[in-house]
């Protein structure tokens, strides 16, 4: 028997309309739909009138959870992965299972020696579409010739680290932050980055409060006044 598909969707970061028609075929031609959160998922396909099982896939998902996926591709199952927002392995567990399905195909690679070949390799399609480090990118002005990606920063040990390698970058730098510790982040950045850097923050981008502040660290905590919702940081090299 053939194998499944793996579709790896793209879906929207805010706005459930930022999502393209081939996301949405994929998505109801899937025998199964992986996501995050079940609650969210089911939002945005009601909003596009999609009717499919879903299975919780997430951070906390266990060996035997990545099995459970595996034996579905094996049987012929098509599946699409989703994350909550955005594109699904950017800073997300998705990649975990992406990765373990390469392994199961034996993928000749450093990271998976060992493995042997089996008879059916899992076809792994991307279905490109919303980032949020890439939207924010666009809209930054900064130079995006070269930049590096930095996902969240550790909430305790490293975090120090993490913020003095941001200060050296020589390349524009891009990373997250939620709400709830969005101005602490910015005061420890104001502590080591030099005073003129330029910064872009953007918040809740696509949402309805959607907001961008740009400027100098001190000019950007003395313009922010709702510390809500999701955060892209953008620096200048």
């Amino acid at each position: 028997m053939p194998t499944g598909r793996l579709y790896i969707v793209a879906t929207p970061i805010g706005n459930l309309d930022d999502i393209t028609l081939r996301a949405m075929e994929t998505l109801k031609n899937a025998d199964f739909i992986l996501c995050e959160d079940t609650r969210v998922t089911k939002n945005l396909l009601a909003r596009h009138k999609i009717e499919k099982p879903l299975i919780s896939y997430h951070q906390h998902s266990d060996a035997r959870k990545v099995k459970e996926i595996t034996a579905l591709l094996e049987s012929g199952k098509n599946l699409a992965l989703v994350t909550d927002a955005g594109t699904p392995g950017i800073s997300d567990p998705g990649n975990l299972l992406i990765k373990s399905v390469i392994a199961n195909n034996g993928i000749a690679s450093p990271a998976f020696a060992g493995v042997n070949y089996p008879r059916n390799d899992t076809p792994i399609i991307p279905i490109p579409g919303p980032s949020a480090l890439i939207t924010a990118l666009s809209i930054s002005g900064l130079p995006t010739d070269k930049f590096i990606f930095m996902g969240f920063p550790p909430q305790k040990n490293k975090r120090q680290k993490y913020f003095q390698e941001i200060a050296a970058c020589p390349q524009t730098v891009v990373f997250y932050e939620s709400g709830h510790r969005i101005l602490k982040c910015l005061n420890e950045l104001k502590n080591i980055l030099s005073a003129n850097r330029q910064v872009v923050v953007c918040r809740e981008l696509t949402k309805m409060f959607e907001t961008i502040y740009r400027g100098t660290i001190d000019e950007i905590i003395s313009k922010m006044k709702d510390e809500r919702g999701e955060f892209v940081i953008v620096i200048s090299k």
